[in-house]
């Protein structure tokens, strides 16, 4: 198979698609990859480096995408890529289709093979390429939280930690999954008082047993959310609902009950948002001021750490991209049920119910 690793072009986004060892692997398969000239810059991976691994460099992002058939990337295509995608053409990347209606109806257009990796899903329930991008932002969402909670820019003027004699600030954190997990644990690890709420109680025991004493377990409702708002510096959103946008939890009206300069990071963002004020930011430009709460809402938070973050990406999607290339994607999926999870838009027909279901959609087609 022809196999095209694109340079991203969403704004600040600096992570690439594959790595040089995992063009390796798939030139040593007998596939041909073409990497667009400096894709992997921003990661710290360069054209040297691919053609070692046996790539072949070409010069635009046309030329990629008319030459392959099938497009691994790490973002979903922005509008300026919409009629580069080919029919029939396999695209293999982040997609969140249920937060964009314009990025779905353009894909049933271009009659492409869209598969997600956030909606590829293991016999447990786990989302593996989903998973270490969640891992990454959880954690990062402590690290950005922290510095807007310093008053230059306009935070309440808490140290997460605290000193000697001051208590701790204090952190929120909706959804126990891998972001919330993660984020819990970042800010444990500064000596901050957390507080996780889930509706699950299993993940519930589950933090309970491997967090410290000061990371604090709660069942998630609107009555517990707004308690724990009005006293809270830091509030991770890390609700995550398969596929689908994620609920809005915290509601336009909550923000008058939070303190001026309290802190929203809403990790949930590539789906929606679980704040009903979250909108979309860029690492550019990445927070803004409602009713004096400061919103952080970067909806690619990992692209901040792209020699992580692509590290870790390739490491989950290499063995699945193999398969693809190696089969087909109509015998990958019949083989791996896994795989198959991950299909969202075939051939012009959406194949994913949480997608039609998030546009009110009654037919599988726009």
């Amino acid at each position: 198979m022809i196999v095209g690793i694109p340079k991203e072009i969403k704004n600040n986004e600096s992570r690439v698609g594959m790595t040089p060892a995992g063009v390796f692997e798939l030139v040593k398969n007998n596939h041909t990859v073409y990497v667009q000239s400096g894709a992997g810059k921003g990661s710290g991976f360069f054209n040297k480096d691919y053609q070692q691994a046996g790539a072949v460099i070409l010069d635009t992002i046309g030329q990629v995408y008319a030459m392959s058939e099938m497009i691994v990337k790490v973002k979903e295509p922005i509008e300026e890529e919409y009629e580069l995608i080919q029919e029939g053409q396999i695209l293999f990347t982040y997609f969140h289709f249920a937060s964009s209606e314009a990025l779905t109806k353009a894909m049933i257009r271009q009659k492409a093979i869209c598969i997600a990796y956030e909606t590829v899903e293991d016999e447990d329930g786990t989302l593996p390429l989903l998973t270490p991008m969640s891992e990454v932002a959880g954690r990062m969402a402590i690290q950005q939280g922290a510095k807007y909670l310093e008053k230059p820019v306009k935070g309440r003027g808490v140290l997460l930690g605290g000193v000697p004699g001051v208590a701790p600030g204090r952190v929120l954190v909706l959804g126990a999954g891998v972001v919330g997990i993660q984020a819990a644990k970042m800010a444990a690890g500064l000596g901050a008082h957390v507080t996780i709420l889930d509706i699950n109680m299993k993940r519930l025991r589950y933090v309970n047993d491997v967090m410290p004493p000061h990371v604090v377990t709660e069942f998630s409702n609107e009555f517990n959310i707004r308690k724990h708002i009005k006293t809270h510096d830091l509030i991770i959103g890390g609700v995550l609902l398969k596929g689908a946008k994620a609920p809005n939890l915290i509601t336009r009206d909550m923000l008058k009950d939070m303190r001026p300069g309290t802190v929203i990071v809403d990790v949930a963002v590539d789906q929606g948002g679980c704040v009903e004020t979250t909108r979309p930011t860029t690492h550019e430009d990445p927070v803004y001021i409602i009713d004096d709460v400061v919103h952080y809402s970067v909806a690619n938070m990992p692209g901040a750490v792209p020699y992580t973050s692509t590290m870790a990406l390739t490491n989950v999607t290499l063995p699945y991209a193999l398969k693809l290339a190696n089969l087909g994607w109509e015998a990958a999926c019949k083989k791996d049920a896994s795989l198959a999870k991950g299909l969202n838009i075939v051939a012009g027909k959406v194949v994913y119910e949480e997608i039609i279901e998030a546009f009110g959609w009654k037919e599988a087609f726009a």
